[in-house]
């Protein structure tokens, strides 16, 4: 019985700040402006210890998961005091793509951090997202780790469009930021901050015990695999090497493709949030989400490549379409040792509709691929996503844009012994003229199929029906229409075989 009060402890006090990781994400949520982070869901929260390590996240964007971490190391570089909030949004100084802004802040053991993605962070192109950049600065306002007050605020909002929206999400965030604070100071109050400290350790430890404990079932070699990115005018290859060994893995990218003139770039932060995420689903999915689990895991990527580029290169599709073809890619490898589910849609279906007066952003789902024992499910934001779709009320009461069409795009999974999950169909119509950027993938080669399994339909983009690239930029006037058909999941197994 003397051992088991401990346990028990250490039980309520992991539980007690999960919860206050979760109830920071509510909170951002309900306070946000932009339908982007109060309907969509697409920002994260998570707390860090004393050493930067991260602790509890709330279970919200897999591309956030082993990105945070870099923020707060960027920011415990410049002595944050306990009275500190800092902003950052340089993908090369803690970030990912500019779109995604973070606050972190000191708490009484550690940090807390929040990171969400604004519908505008004034780039050429409203929404942020422009099809064609070619370097960092043309994608928005560049955020280094800075110290954040009024005069800060006020002086980064001005230069985004609708600084009212851009000022009223941010202080959502910061308001998750100071609830982190006064949670955790209440929970050392109640039972001592050396108490708390020792359970955050022990926490970590036990994420890490479990995932070690997972890969050491998993079969000992090298595991390879090679797939590619569609960009404008060629092919760009990823290829993912795994090494198994006891209780450790390492996942290395050399012989990928050199960093791009535009903009699918990631910096290592991203392609390891994209190891991670796999790592998770293969190996012990029920882990806390702590960066303990991810202590087994060793990523690797050559300085200047693709998979971790350097500035001041382009990254804007880097964080959402390169992102999820890196865990197309490790999954593939991974298939040479163990089995997994057949291709999933590949990508977010990036799209963004604004002018001066509005700016509105959304990913779309689409489906999933066959599983060895279970169909793919459809129309669902899968991989590095997680995101909500808005809805319709929420989006035609708020912008002018009507939505035509919103629903299944039928046959679009590969057949198989098991159906991959269909993708979808979503029509926009602007009510006024206004730009759109679109970032896509999976346009020009089909998720693929596995073990006889047939491959899921590729996506479509059009305007007024006329078909457009994986990546566009544009005009649309009034009544146009922006169709975007979502690639369907590959199928799994040979029809007809039991």
């Amino acid at each position: 019985m003397k051992r088991a009060r401990p346990r028990i402890e250490l039980q309520v006090l992991g539980s007690s700040l999960s919860s206050i990781a979760e109830e920071m994400g509510a909170a951002l949520v309900r306070s946000a402006f932009s339908a982007n982070i109060k309907e969509r869901r697409d920002c994260s929260t998570a707390l860090f210890d004393e050493r930067g390590r991260m602790i509890a996240q709330a279970e919200h964007i897999p591309v956030h998961l082993g990105a945070l971490p870099d923020a707060v190391a960027a920011v415990r570089a410049h002595d944050p005091g306990p009275d500190d909030v800092f902003i950052l949004n340089d993908p090369y100084a803690g970030g990912t793509h500019l779109p995604d802004i973070t606050l972190v802040s000191r708490t009484a053991v550690g940090y807390a951090a929040t990171r969400a993605h604004h519908a505008d962070v004034g780039a050429a192109e409203p929404g942020s997202l422009p099809a064609g950049s070619r370097c960092l600065d043309e994608e928005g306002v560049v955020i280094p780790p800075t110290r954040l007050d009024e005069a800060t605020l006020d002086a980064l909002t001005v230069r985004m469009r609708n600084p009212d929206e851009r000022r009223g999400d941010l202080r959502a965030q910061l308001a998750a930021n100071r609830l982190a604070a006064r949670r955790l100071d209440d929970l050392c109050a109640r039972r001592g901050r050396e108490l708390v400290a020792a359970a955050m350790n022990e926490l970590y430890a036990y994420a890490e015990r479990r995932v070690r404990a997972a890969i050491a079932t998993l079969p000992d070699g090298r595991f390879e695999a090679t797939d590619v990115l569609e960009a404008e005018d060629e092919d760009l290859k990823l290829r993912a090497a795994i090494t198994i060994d006891g209780d450790e893995l390492e996942i290395d990218f050399a012989g990928s493709a050199s960093q791009h003139e535009g903009n699918l770039n990631c910096p290592l932060a991203v392609t390891r949030s994209a190891c991670y995420f796999v790592v998770r689903c293969l190996t012990d999915p029920d882990t806390p989400a702590s960066g303990g689990a991810f202590a087994p895991v060793t990523v690797r990527a050559p300085e200047g490549s693709l998979l971790n580029a350097g500035p001041p290169a382009a990254v804007a599709a880097g964080n959402v379409e390169t992102s999820s073809r890196i865990a197309d890619v490790v999954l593939l490898a991974f298939g040479q040792a163990i089995d997994v589910p057949a291709q999933g849609q590949g990508t977010m279906n990036n799209v963004t509709l604004g002018n001066e007066r509005f700016t509105y952003y959304e990913t779309i789902g689409g489906g999933q691929g066959a599983c060895p024992g279970a169909d793919g499910p459809s129309a669902v934001h899968v991989a590095m996503s997680n995101t909500l779709s808005t809805p319709t009320e929420a989006l035609e009461l708020a912008y002018p844009i009507r939505v035509e069409r919103h629903g299944l795009r039928l046959g679009s999974g590969g057949t198989g012994r098991h159906r991959g999950g269909d993708g979808v169909v979503r029509e926009l119509r602007s009510l006024e003229r206004c730009r759109f950027s679109i970032l896509s993938e999976r346009r020009r080669r089909a998720p693929g199929g596995r073990n006889g399994g047939e491959p899921g339909a590729r996506g479509r983009n059009l305007l007024n029906g006329e078909e457009l690239p994986a990546k566009v930029s544009g005009d649309l006037a009034q009544g146009d229409v922006v169709r975007i058909e979502t690639p369907g999941g590959g199928g799994y197994g040979s029809p007809g075989l039991s």
